[in-house]
């Protein structure tokens, strides 16, 4: 999902810029929330694990650049279910910016825009979860179907942010609808893949001593009661 160099130039960067102040500073918030609720020790082990997952996903699983953008798997409903949103959202970001500094710094000039698709796509999935998923089930019980609405919901925005930038930045030629059509068309195979990485990861919780997990684990993943 990461946007193409030069699809966007110029002025119209400065929306980019906008937009990441903007859902960096929800994430920002939900993430003081997680402090409170949880202690500075668990949400800065929560974050540095969904960090290192979202890098290996990054630098490690095969990426295939297709149209305006790149398709690979983020596993961000995972990391959504596992640690929640809040450490989920800090993993996402700081995945990113690690990615750009040390990896790939071509990408740093698009941060405002690859940081904003991705946090505007889990915030998305977080208000969906709250329909999708019922308030008396652990995330470690919901199915098969839940999680594929998840990662619908997840991958759709993903490619909408992605389509959304395609258009504002080079328009609506007949080049540019081909390339984001192709992007969308390849990226959202990935809906099949990664409700199969959570039900394996969810298979896994539930084999886990739940005392023994408190500090890594989101109390939703584990126990509704603790929500």
């Amino acid at each position: 999902m990461h946007i193409e160099a030069g699809v966007v130039t110029g002025a119209k960067m400065l929306l980019s810029y906008a937009t990441a102040v903007g859902v960096v500073s929800i994430m920002g918030k939900l993430a003081l929330d997680n402090l409170r609720n949880n202690g500075v020790l668990s949400l800065a082990i929560k974050s540095i694990a969904a960090t290192l997952i979202v890098l290996f996903c990054f630098q490690i699983l095969p990426h295939v650049p297709v149209g305006v953008s790149e398709v690979h798997l983020i596993l961000g409903t995972t990391v959504f279910l596992v640690f929640g949103v809040a450490p989920a959202g800090v993993g996402l970001a700081l995945a990113l910016l690690i990615q750009g500094l040390l990896f790939a710094p071509f990408d740093l000039p698009q941060y405002g825009i690859n940081v904003t698709t991705l946090l505007a796509s889990l915030l998305l999935l977080d208000l969906a979860v709250k329909r999708i998923v019922s308030t008396t089930t652990a995330y470690k019980d919901i199915s098969y179907k839940q999680i594929l609405k998840m990662s619908i919901v997840w991958q759709g925005a993903i490619v909408s942010w992605v389509a959304f930038w395609a258009f504002y930045g080079q328009g609506f030629t007949q080049e540019n609808i081909a390339n984001v059509v192709s992007f969308g068309s390849a990226y959202m195979s990935v809906i099949l893949l990664e409700p199969l990485v959570d039900l394996m990861v969810l298979s896994l919780v539930k084999t886990l001593d739940k005392r023994k997990y408190t500090l890594l684990f989101d109390k939703r993943l584990r126990s509704y009661e603790a929500v």
